[in-house]
């Protein structure tokens, strides 16, 4: 049965509770719901208390306006908080540059932090993010383009292949898609400027003391060739972060298999 808290503004956070062991808090990226993470979820539950939770504006939360990077912040601490007071965070994608900051802003309540392929832009190995791109997603809601504004997130945030997003516009799990579509400005504000091509917006994250595991695959839609940028975004913020655990998942794209992901994160963890 799905549980839920109330973040600091009111906002209702639903949340799923499994496992026993310490609190491990999963924070999704860009579109996910809390659905998409049970399979991490049951196989993480023998070792850990697992919580994982649709971000603010997906699936079974609410929303409040208006967004701030710091009201999501808030409720990774409302979860953290009813896990009993300190917990280990595990973010994926734009969700681990959002657990980067909770950590950042509640160091004595995350102790250990994972990480896996923050999508950061720091050179040239891939083209940055338009300038625009909040603000042209913004126009795309606002103007109640939501399949539109799906579209230009997979082409210029995730530079799906054209014939992906094609398909995808035509598949079931679109009309999903298109429900979330206004919180991509919010992963997208989480961002900020670290997809611009300038390593420098990284550095506000060295105050981050807490021990944390950056992890990254080795392909990016099933080609090794499109994956340079996200390695050198991890190597980046480990050489950034004080104390950075760093580790590669040999064959894994941006979504890795539990198979794989499980025993790095227990090592980690519980090591």
């Amino acid at each position: 049965m799905v549980r839920s808290v109330n973040s600091k503004d009111g906002t209702r956070i639903a949340f799923d509770q499994s496992g026993q062991g310490p609190a491990l808090i999963l924070v999704s990226g860009a579109t996910a719901t809390r659905v998409a993470a049970a399979s991490l979820a049951a196989a993480l539950a023998p070792d850990f208390t697992v919580f994982a939770y649709d971000r603010r504006g997906r699936g079974e939360s609410g929303d409040t306006a208006p967004y701030a990077v710091e009201r999501e912040v808030e409720d990774i601490e409302a979860l953290i908080d009813e896990a009993g007071g300190s917990a280990f965070v595990l973010g994926h994608s734009s969700g681990a540059v959002l657990a980067l900051e909770a950590t950042r802003l509640l160091p004595t309540k995350i102790t250990k932090l994972a990480l896996y392929e923050p999508p950061f832009i720091i050179d040239g190995s891939r083209p940055p993010a338009p300038a625009d791109y909040v603000p042209h997603l913004k126009e795309l809601i606002a103007s109640g383009r939501r399949g539109d504004a799906v579209e230009y997130f997979m082409a210029e945030a995730v530079r799906a292949p054209a014939e992906m997003v094609a398909q995808m516009r035509q598949s079931p799990m679109w009309p999903g898609l298109e429900d979330v579509a206004p919180t991509i400005v919010y992963d997208g504000t989480v961002m900020g400027d670290t997809m611009s091509g300038d390593p420098s917006p990284l550095k506000k994250w060295v105050s981050v003391t807490a021990p944390t595991l950056v992890m990254d695959g080795t392909v990016f839609f099933g080609r090794e060739e499109g994956h340079a940028f996200m390695r050198h975004g991890a190597d980046a913020l480990a050489n950034i972060l004080p104390h950075a655990h760093r580790r590669t998942l040999e064959g894994q794209d941006h979504g890795p298999a539990d198979d794989v992901l499980v025993p790095a994160l227990k090592a980690f963890f519980l090591g």
